[in-house]
Parts: C-alpha cells; structure tokens; sequence
C-alpha cells in the first residue's frame, strides 16, 4: 500500500520506554508511558500444558483485567470469567484454569481510567473464531500436514538471486477460466494440473513454467474487512485493515468456523509451494490497525501501541487513520515476535513491510537479524516511504533514503519504476519504455541498483539524487504492483492511440529493463498474459471482476508469456544480472556514451569480464523506448543474439552478429552476449 515468539520461556525484559525514545522526541502524550515495564515472554496471552491452560495479557495500566471463556466462536454468553491478578514488574495480568481448555474461545476485558473497555481477543490471538473476535484454544500440533516436520523453502544464497512474483489469492483463482477448484482460498494453490479451457497451466503449475522463485501473497492474516461469516457473498479485499495479525484470514479457508482449517490450510498452501521449489512471502501490516480506539491494541494498553501528536490525536501516516510506535519496546517486541512466529510456525520465507517507513531503523534491523537465525534465507523488504507526516524524526525512519543504516533489508526502487512506464500519479503520463525523453539517467540509477556509479549522474534523477544504496542486494526494480495502474492499464492510458501489440512490446521492454537490472527483479501476478483491472487503479475492495485473473489470456498473449519466461530464465543461468557489490557493478557495469539530448530513449551498456562469474565474457544490453526505430553501434566481435524485435532466447540462438550498427525496432530491447 502506497498510500495507502520466540524467546526463552518466562523471559522478561524489563525497560523504562525513555531508554529506547530519546527525550527530544517525545511527544506530551507519550510521557505516560514512559514508566511502563515491559515484557517479552513466550506465554503472551495463551500457554497449555500439563498444568492446563494459563492466561498472561500485558496491560500495565489497567485497574482490573478478566478473561471470559466461551463454547462457541462468535455467539453465546461466557461460560466462565476467570479473575486475574497483577504482575506489576512485568505489566501483566495473569490467570489460569487447571484443565486443557482445547476447543473453547475467550477474550479479555480490561478496567482503565475506571471504565470496562470491550472485549478483545487480545493482540497475540495465534487462532481465532468466525470474524475473529473471539480467540481459539487449539493443538497447534495437530495443525500440521503429513511431511511438515521436513518442509523447507528454497534456499536463498543472495536476494538478487530472487524473483519475486505479487499475488492475491482470489485474483489467482477465482475466474472461471481458472480450472481451480477452491477458488479463492489458501487451498487453490495445492492444486497441481489446473489449465485454462485451452489447455494451458494456470495456479501454481503457471507458477512453476513461469520459473519464478518466490510469490509474494498480499496479506494473509486475519483482517476486518471481509465477513467471513457470510463466504456467499464473494466479498473481496486486498487485506491490508489488519485485525489479528498472528492467525490466517478465515475468508481464505474453506471452513471459517473451524479455527483449525484455516492455519492447517494455509500450511498446505506453504507446503505445495516449497514442494514446487518456490519460496512464500507474507505481506506483512504492522503500521497500522483497521480501527482506532477499537483496535486490539487500544483495547488492551490504550495509547500504547499507536503514535499521536501532543495533542493526543492519532498520527497518521499510513493515511489509514493511525500508526503504530515501533519505537516503543513493546510494539517492537511485538513486530519481531510476530514475524518469527511466522517464520517458525508457517516456515513463512520473507516479508514485505508495508509502509515500512513508518517503522523506525532499529525495529527494522532487529526484525531482519532475528529472522536470520531462524532462516539465513529469508528475504526482508518494504516500502521506503510513508503516505504521511510521522512524529518519527525522518532520520529514524526506514526509508529509501536510509536503507543503508539497515542489515539484510531491501526497499523499491520508485526511482526505475517511474522512469521506466511514467509516473504513477498521471495516468496519462509516459516513461523511457514509452517514448517520453528526458528519464535515461533515472533509468540508469535504476540498472545500478541506486549504487554509486561513475557514470550515473545522481543530479539528474526524478526521484533520487544520491547514491543511497550501498548494495544492490537493498533494491527492488519493478514497473508495476498491486497498487496504482497495473502495467496493461497504465499502457493503455498513456498509450491511447497504440494498439495492444504495440503497448506489448512497450511492456516487453520495460520488464527487459527491470529483469536485467541489478538487485532483486519483482512483477505482478498476471502481467506475463496481459491481464488487466479494466483501468481501476485502486482495486483494495472492487470484485472479482475487477481483479481476477482471466486465464483465457495466456492462450492469447502466449507469446508475451513466453517472452516473460525467457527473461525469467536468461536472468536465472547468468549471475553477471545478478551482481552482490556496489564495486562489482561500478567496475563490470560499463554505459556506452550517448548523447541522450540528441539520441532520447537510448540506453546501451554492457557487463564485462565475466561479471560475477557469468560465462559469458561480456553482454551488450540496449533499450530503444523511442516510438521509431534507432540505431546503436556494436564493437566489433563474435556476438550471439539473445533478444531483438521482442523475441528472446536465453540460449542466445536468435542468430548471431560481427557487431557495427545495428537498428532496434521502436520499444524494443536488444542483448547481445560474447561468449569468448
């Protein structure tokens, strides 16, 4: 959205909230907790064991505090309310009833300022009931699927080894056309042998002809907007209004009134996509909550959890309405042990922040160090920027800007983004893939990864004008993503006089220059086959018929595909694309002298000396975004051709060439490779 547990058991951790705010940066609101003690134990809110079922909710301001116990998920008078008492060195209130409570429900309530708050299910539900505001007791034991002891996902040596490939369950799925059975649901993607009424892969077996290694699933937790009490109504999503962040969304189970389904489903899934060697990235929300005073967070430790101004009103720089306080010890605490509960419990291989600037650096560098003990592989990246003003000073905030003060995290590139199909608020206005000049040195700090380069001028980028990456392995390139004008509408707005096939190549040529691009390639689910949104560019709550995937299309564009699949593949054999220093690519990643003034929308530059091992010794890439053809002069040599006139081969057989001037069809891409 653009604008949109593990420690030891018992483990305190023990902090005035001024050790981790400095002074100067609190606000009059924030003084009234910074006495709060905190607490970071792996019993928060639910532990059962032989002892039976304990009850631990942290609220340490809190006059009283009870949990009412309850037979069903979502109706019905409680059963039990067990009073609990106060911990004041941890800020907890504790209870505990001496049977296995497996298969009841609870919530807390607790007594502030003199007044009962609601019930909540607490922030640290890991099950829950229908619309989940009653949290579940279950075996998490018996929620695994048969060989998941023995799951893993890929392993990642480098991020710029990934390819990263944006879903939503229900856009995957939910078409007709699709030949899923479990349309919608975490269970569509288990389904192996699925095609399109021509008789061509679609699910997870497109996924795994495509070549991609990871998908990215837009979020997965349980989240307010969608009544999963009512699944005939088809109510869609995109998820990011987080309710429970530690329990998978019911609407994607085939039973939401079964707590178990849904976390037993959402296994599967996980488990047939690492069985088809492909990683799961969890979009993850912790900027903000889908209510305010009526989130989980307010409804246990009011004021905590959120940012305000000094005048107690909500700050609000996820545009949503509030945002959290990472810099709190027990929101941070909270975000890292959220992820690692993912990690550990889901083998969940990566996370996209979203809004990730509206968390603070250190939240972030812990989050990614602690992720690595569980899974060295694992790929941390977000959004480096807010949609608002922050009562976080700017120099604390993950942003783009400041990627370099962070360790084993990447943020988008919005630098290579706009350049390349224009910008994302004009749909109207063109890029370098689409015939607008002036953006050649913007695309090139896109194709350095924002490294410092000796050829790029930085003076001269739209969005960036520093270096601000230190490693390529920080960026990641895209055209298009769930948010805005996907690329087939942003094509067709700006491209209104073309034809499809001609907005094609254009499309061809700007993912030519994203997969070729150092640091970590990234496109949205469906825009191999031209998928569009019907030019909705803000698609959060449209139906189906917005967003679903029409799979007919692959049997339309199955040349646009399979140009997709080759760029996949020719980024795939040869690590000279994928390059893990700033050094490498200043000293191998060498542009070709063009005056762009006289020659607009040409870029020609070539990876040398075997780049990063690569076997072949140099490749020649040039991109003509012109809408007419142009011509670029080769060395002389022994080239092979490995793409031109929007056909690739990453076998490099298209034929071969003794270099001189060569002429690029308008919107087209040429690569060229030496292999000796």
């Amino acid at each position: 959205m653009k604008k949109s547990l593990y420690v030891s058991a018992m483990a305190l951790s023990i902090f005035a909230a001024a050790n981790s705010l400095p002074a100067a940066a609190q606000s009059a609101f924030d003084q009234k907790f910074v006495n709060y003690p905190t607490y970071s134990g792996d019993d928060l809110e639910l532990s059962v064991n032989d002892n039976g079922t304990q009850f631990r909710l942290w609220s340490p301001a809190a006059q009283q505090a009870v949990v009412l116990i309850y037979e069903n998920g979502h109706s019905g008078d409680a059963i039990e309310n067990i009073k609990m008492t106060f911990d004041a060195p941890t800020g907890t209130w504790i209870a505990s009833s001496p049977e296995k409570l497996y298969g009841k429900y609870y919530t807390f309530r607790v007594l502030q300022d003199g007044k009962w708050l609601d019930e909540t299910p607490g922030v640290w539900a890991k099950a829950v009931g229908v619309n989940g505001k009653r949290a579940a007791i279950i075996d998490m034991a018996q929620t695994n699927p048969a060989g998941w002891n023995a799951d893993k996902g890929p392993e990642v040596k480098n991020f710029s080894d990934v390819i990263v490939y944006e879903m939503h369950h229900r856009d995957m799925s939910m078409h007709p056309s699709s030949g899923i059975a479990n349309k919608g649901k975490f269970l569509a993607l288990t389904e192996p042998f699925t095609v399109s009424p021509q008789g061509l892969s679609t699910g997870i077996d497109h996924l795994k002809e495509l070549g991609v290694t990871h998908v990215h699933i837009l979020p997965s937790y349980d989240y307010n907007s969608v009544d999963e009490a009512n699944p005939q109504f088809n109510q869609y999503n995109w998820g990011y209004d987080p309710l429970n962040y530690n329990a998978p969304e019911g609407s994607y189970s085939t039973n939401a009134n079964d707590p178990k389904a849904r976390i037993i489903e959402m296994k599967e899934m996980v488990k047939a996509l690492h069985d088809a060697g492909i990683g799961v990235i969890m979009d993850v929300v912790y900027n903000h909550t889908a209510e305010n005073d009526g989130s989980n967070f307010e409804l246990t430790a009011p004021g905590y959890y959120h940012r305000h101004w000094d005048n107690g009103n909500y700050s609000d720089a996820s545009g949503c309405g509030n945002e959290t306080a990472s810099e709190r010890q027990q929101m941070r605490d909270y975000i890292v042990n959220s992820v690692k509960y993912w990690a550990d419990e889901y083998h969940i291989d990566g996370f996209r922040f979203d809004l990730m600037a509206i968390h603070d650096v250190d939240t972030m560098n812990e989050v990614a160090s602690e992720l690595k003990k569980i899974n060295p592989s694992i790929f941390v990246y977000g959004e480096g920027w807010t949609a608002g003003d922050s009562p976080l000073a700017p120099e604390r905030r993950a942003l783009k800007e400041n990627v370099s003060k962070m360790t084993d995290i990447a943020v988008f590139s919005d630098d290579i983004r706009d350049a390349v199909k224009g910008h994302y608020t004009n749909a109207a206005d063109r890029g370098f893939a689409t015939g607008k000049p002036g953006q050649e040195e913007t695309v090139k700090i896109g194709i350095v990864a924002a490294t410092a380069h000796p050829q790029v001028d930085y003076s001269k980028g739209n969005n960036s004008k520093f270096p601000y990456a230190s490693s390529p392995e920080m960026i990641v390139n895209y055209v298009s993503c769930h948010d805005d004008l996907m690329l087939t509408d942003k094509l067709r707005k700006s491209m209104p006089e073309e034809s499809d096939s001609v907005r094609q190549a254009a499309a061809k040529l700007a993912q030519t220059i994203i997969f070729t691009s150092q640091g970590t390639p990234f496109m949205f689910a469906g825009e191999e086959i031209f998928r569009d949104k019907q030019g909705v560019h803000n698609s959060y709550k449209s139906p189906d018929s917005i967003n679903a995937i029409d799979w007919n299309l692959k049997a339309k564009n199955l040349d646009l595909f399979n140009y997709y699949k080759g760029l996949i593949a020719l980024r795939k054999a040869h690590p000279a694309f994928r390059m893990t220093s700033a050094k490498d690519i200043a000293k191998n990643l060498v542009f070709d002298k063009i005056d762009s003034k006289k020659t607009p929308n040409l870029i020609s530059y070539s990876l040398k000396n075997n780049a990063n091992g690569d076997e072949w010794k140099e490749i020649k890439v040039v991109f003509n975004g012109a809408d007419h053809a142009q011509s670029v002069n080769i060395a002389k040599g022994d080239w092979k051709i490995v793409a031109i006139d929007g056909k690739i081969s990453p076998e490099a057989d298209l034929g071969a060439t003794n270099g001189g001037k060569m002429t690029l069809a308008p919107y087209s891409a040429l690569i060229l490779a030496k292999t000796k």
